[in-house]
């Protein structure tokens, strides 16, 4: 597998795999057909969304929730409260600062790489472990737009 700045090209592209959202903080996100991404602010109807923070959308690969689903968790997109599952990019290699587009339209920047764990977890109550502190992507919304599953994930 041949690796460059974060993206996987043994696949075709990296990809986003589902777009989620929750109406309430502390729950599992449900994936949507699609979603708008406001410049400052994160996805519309998102509790998370914020413009007060840097932590606008956050962002999760499939990868990681299969290591999970090694451990005997039965898990899909949003489980981890992750605004997109992507596929085929390694985020944690990405650097704050870096920005990324999505789609036709949406460019984020990365803010932050992992996030402390907050002891209400489903997941770490469930198996003593999370992968959200050391996997777990957040990024500010630098331009707006539609998101859907299967748009193509590309650095700026």
């Amino acid at each position: 597998m041949h690796r460059t700045k974060g993206f996987d090209r043994s696949r075709n592209t990296a990809k986003i795999i589902a777009v989620c959202r929750s109406e309430k903080k502390g729950e599992r996100k449900e994936a949507i057909d699609q979603g708008i991404f406001k410049e400052g602010y994160g996805l519309l109807g998102d509790a998370h969304a914020n413009s007060d923070t840097h932590r606008q959308v956050s962002l999760l690969a499939i990868e990681s929730i299969d290591k999970m689903k090694k451990m005997g968790l039965d898990l899909k997109p949003g489980d981890f409260a992750e605004n997109f599952t992507t596929e085929g990019i390694d985020l944690t290699s990405l650097k704050p600062g870096t920005r990324i587009n999505i789609g036709d339209e949406v460019i984020l920047e990365i803010s932050q790489i992992g996030k402390e764990c907050h002891s209400g977890c489903a997941i770490l109550k469930q198996v003593g472990k999370c992968i959200m502190p050391e996997e777990g992507v957040f990024a500010k919304v630098i331009r707006g737009g539609l998101v859907k599953a299967d748009d193509a994930i590309q650095k700026v």
